[in-house]
């Protein structure tokens, strides 16, 4: 079991157990106060060695998710909070989480999301989670449209930023990475639902504007908005390679969302709310990416 047999050097085996355990927390697998499985019960699940276990779990510590206590284990100690007040998102105890809006809305007969983002990391879980429920037959949605913006690629964005400038090209390279493997990812399950004739019609589109993101935004079949500030922090990031650096960053998972709903009422809060963040991704949509 290990790096050494897999002859892959820890890199892609690191990311694909942090993501893997990302998508668990983000989707209520491993909930808030619980416990993660032993690092042995993890890298024999994942088929690698102890020492990437050790890797993702310090990474995941840094980031605020869980804490780690030698003898004890690791327990979860952030989630992804939602501050809502509408009676079906709050039907959880455990507090709002994104898993259930999310669900709701791959429920109607027609899917429309539009994502602005700095990565697609948290949305690619939550689709993969929809796709399986595609598969097992509990949902039937007619059409998927995904419209997701992302920063370009040519832009310089001040977070993640390293404290050591010669430390700057491997935090860019890591983001991109992390863009595009969620962004393919994202295309391939969702097309593949279309593939195999799971949904009859599937949209996926990706453009890149010319914004550094300061908040992420969630536009749900037109009626629902998510909507959060990111929140910078300093923080230790762990490269594949093992080695930490410094720097500055937010986390996009662990952002804070609040909740707005079209209602009725045209002039309400919540009506004005989505219709002025609809009216805003649409102009930089047309107007700004590529």
């Amino acid at each position: 079991m290990g790096e050494e047999r897999t002859g892959d050097g820890g890199g892609r085996e690191f990311c694909r157990v942090s993501e893997e355990l990302r998508a668990r927390m983000a989707d209520g697998t491993y909930p808030l106060r619980s416990f993660l499985p032993s690092q042995r019960d993890l890298a024999e699940e994942f088929g690698v060695s102890r020492d990437t276990v050790q890797r993702v779990l310090r990474e995941l510590s840094n980031e605020g998710w869980i804490e780690s206590r030698q003898g004890s284990g690791s327990r979860v100690v952030k989630n992804q909070r939602i501050q809502s007040s509408m009676a079906k998102a709050t039907r959880s105890r455990r507090g709002v989480t994104l898993a259930p809006l999310i669900s709701e809305a791959f429920e109607q007969p027609e899917v429309t999301l539009d994502v602005y983002t700095l990565t697609s990391e948290s949305l690619d879980a939550h689709i993969r989670l929809q796709a399986e429920r595609i598969r097992g037959g509990f949902i039937q949605p007619e059409r998927i449209a995904l419209r997701m913006l992302l920063p370009s690629t040519s832009l310089p964005l001040p977070y993640p930023r390293a404290r050591d400038d010669k430390d700057a090209p491997r935090l860019r390279d890591r983001l991109h990475a992390i863009t595009e493997r969620h962004t393919d990812s994202l295309r391939g399950v969702l097309g593949e639902l279309q593939t195999e004739k799971l949904v009859p019609s599937v949209d996926v589109q990706i453009r890149h504007a010319p914004l550094t993101p300061a908040f992420k935004l969630y536009v749900i079949n037109g009626v629902e908005v998510l909507f959060g500030p990111y929140e910078v922090i300093e923080r230790p990031v762990v490269l594949e390679t093992g080695e930490e650096i410094r720097a500055l960053d937010v986390l996009g998972l662990g952002a804070t969302l609040t909740h707005h709903v079209r209602d009725a009422d045209q002039n309400s809060p919540g009506s004005v709310f989505v219709a002025s963040m609809q009216a805003w991704f649409e102009s930089v949509w047309t107007l700004l990416s590529e």
